[in-house]
């Protein structure tokens, strides 16, 4: 049976004339658990009309007028943005939706697919939106900021819960903890189980990696953020980007690398509000 993501994706691909999304494609949650209601009060959803407007991917709240996101859900092919709504912070899909208009869609011009990287894009709103306790903004960090290898940090979405296992009504956000992992344990963790060479690189610099079999994300809601604590202030370290299955054996998550793309991201989002 298509999963959601599966269905969403193909009709994406329609809209653009676009080759349909690699399957690699990640998603969130394996092994977390129902985030608090007060908790990561910049996630967002990302929303395309069906029969409903249906979920599809996640995404971060960075200005009040933009969205950070995976270069995937909405590339490379751009989608024309008035196909498109963002929901803000929400514990449960769909019950009390207030779906915002996108004015300008932006896709990194180096991005064709996630495992080749540059995989991120920023969503303008139409209007600014207004912060308060339940939606606020997540930092960005500056271009010198590390993330250690075990350092522990969040990933948060609306995806599946396990391979091929949907999240069930009433679709809960998902929170889960995961460790840092170093970019070249990473790179040959994925090179077991394949002919690459190994001077053949899987893992770029322009990615991060976190997760472990417990813990990861999944396939269903690309585009969130990995966010770490960092001297008392959230930051937002990766963007959900790809994969190979969820929390399976040498298979760490992989994430955009925000600070490899701080230069590009401040051509449009402005530092001061």
């Amino acid at each position: 049976m298509l999963t959601l993501l599966v269905l969403v994706l193909s009709f994406l691909a329609g809209l653009t004339h676009g080759a349909p999304a690699p399957v690699l494609e990640r998603a969130v949650i394996v092994g977390g658990k129902e985030a608090p209601a007060n908790k990561w009060p910049w996630q967002v959803s990302l929303r395309v009309h069906r029969e409903f407007w249906m979920h599809f991917c996640g995404g971060s709240l960075v200005h009040p007028q933009w969205v950070l996101t995976a270069g995937h859900c909405v590339g490379p092919n751009i989608v024309n943005p008035s196909v498109l709504r963002v929901q803000l912070r929400e514990q449960h899909l769909y019950y009390h939706d207030q779906l915002l208009p996108i004015s300008r869609i932006i896709v990194h011009p180096n991005f064709y697919a996630a495992e080749s990287g540059a995989d991120i894009a920023l969503l303008e709103l139409q209007e600014p939106v207004n912060t308060s306790s339940h939606v606020q903004l997540i930092s960005l960090p500056p271009a010198s900021q590390t993330f250690s290898p075990g350092m522990s940090c969040w990933v948060t979405g609306w995806g599946d819960v396990n391979n091929g296992e949907s999240l069930p009504p009433p679709f809960p956000l998902k929170q889960v903890k995961v460790p840092i992992v170093e970019n070249s344990l990473c790179d040959n963790n994925y090179h077991t189980g394949l002919q690459t060479g190994d001077n053949v690189h899987i893992i770029h610099d322009d990615m991060m990696c976190a997760g472990n079999t417990h813990k990861d994300s999944c396939q269903g809601d690309s585009g969130g953020p990995l966010v770490c604590r960092v001297n008392g202030t959230w930051m937002q370290a990766g963007v959900v980007s790809w994969g190979d299955g969820c929390a399976q054996p040498n298979r760490p998550g992989i994430y955009t690398r925000v600070t490899s793309y701080l230069d590009w991201i401040y051509l449009y989002v402005p530092k001061e509000f």
